[in-house]
């Protein structure tokens, strides 16, 4: 897939693939960690001749501008990069799409443009930001799986990932990766791109500006006294959730409860498919995706 390189208006520069009829429904694909564009290569192969279909490489990652600073990665200014980009491209609406991380930016795209810029989301394993953060506080499946978070964001780290990249690091903290899933070429891609340590700091500065509270295993299971959960407005725009079931990183759970703050709600659960969903379910999630599209 070709690239085109476009600046944004706060000055962020992202490459990205823009595939489709200019003037067909616009789909706009978020990627999550630690990819890229390519996440989306079955989905835009599927529906580029129905839809124009935008994919970046998000700020941080590959060729796209990658502040060091980790204010740069808030999720204010991660959402804010997609309408921005939107608004480069002159889309005026569009259908947003987000895996992983880009599916926790997609959610916040949702709430923050439904029905004025986004007209539909589709989630694939992300989590809603204020189930996720129960879930952290109360299921030990959930939380043992987000300890490598805690491990992003120590600095002790960063020695490692100067000397090996971001390889070494995710060799250490990551325990739901399964290799064999991922076609060779393509993990021999990722390989060399996560050996570029700007890029590096820059992905996981995602996690180290995340107000996310992910606690130490031996901490109590209860909603801690005090907590107050995000006030996030009702999401109100067709969504369509998928969900790989036997994903280690982000546990069935995070669907409990869904349906009380989003509406009109569809869930696909798609079995036998672990974390990353959109390549190792490509038929299943472009047949969820049509059917929601088309309804």
């Amino acid at each position: 897939m070709e690239q085109k390189r476009v600046e944004l208006a706060n000055g962020i520069f992202l490459d990205l693939v823009d595939e489709g009829p200019v003037d067909a429904p616009a789909l706009i694909f978020l990627h999550g960690f630690p990819e890229s564009h390519r996440t989306w290569r079955h989905q835009i192969a599927h529906f580029k001749d129905r839809y124009r279909c935008i994919a970046p490489d998000q700020r941080g990652y590959r060729g796209s501008s990658k502040p060091q600073e980790v204010e740069a990665y808030t999720p204010d200014k991660l959402i804010g990069d997609v309408f921005l980009l939107a608004d480069a491209l002159g889309i005026a609406k569009f259908t947003i799409v987000g895996h992983d991380w880009g599916g926790a930016i997609a959610w916040g795209v949702a709430l923050g443009g439904q029905r004025m810029r986004v007209e539909r989301a589709v989630i694939a394993n992300a989590p809603h930001p204020a189930i996720f953060q129960r879930l952290l506080y109360t299921n030990p499946q959930q939380r043992e799986a987000s300890q490598y978070i805690r491990g992003f964001r120590d600095p002790a780290n960063d020695a490692l990932v100067k000397d090996q990249g971001l390889t070494g690091l995710l060799l250490q903290e990551v325990k739901w990766d399964r290799p064999e899933a991922m076609e060779a070429e393509e993990r021999d891609a990722l390989l060399r791109d996560w050996q570029n340590r700007d890029a590096a700091f820059g992905m996981l500065n995602y996690y180290r500006a995340s107000s996310i509270d992910v606690p130490e295993m031996d901490a109590p299971y209860k909603v801690p006294d005090g907590y107050m959960p995000p006030d996030l407005p009702r999401l109100t725009i067709p969504t369509l959730v998928i969900w790989a079931m036997d994903d280690l990183a982000l546990p069935p759970e995070n669907l409990q409860g869904l349906d009380d703050i989003v509406d009109p709600l569809t869930v696909e659960p798609v079995p036998d498919c672990g974390h990353f969903v959109p390549w190792e379910a490509p038929d299943k999630v472009n047949a969820a995706m049509d059917r929601f599209l088309q309804s």
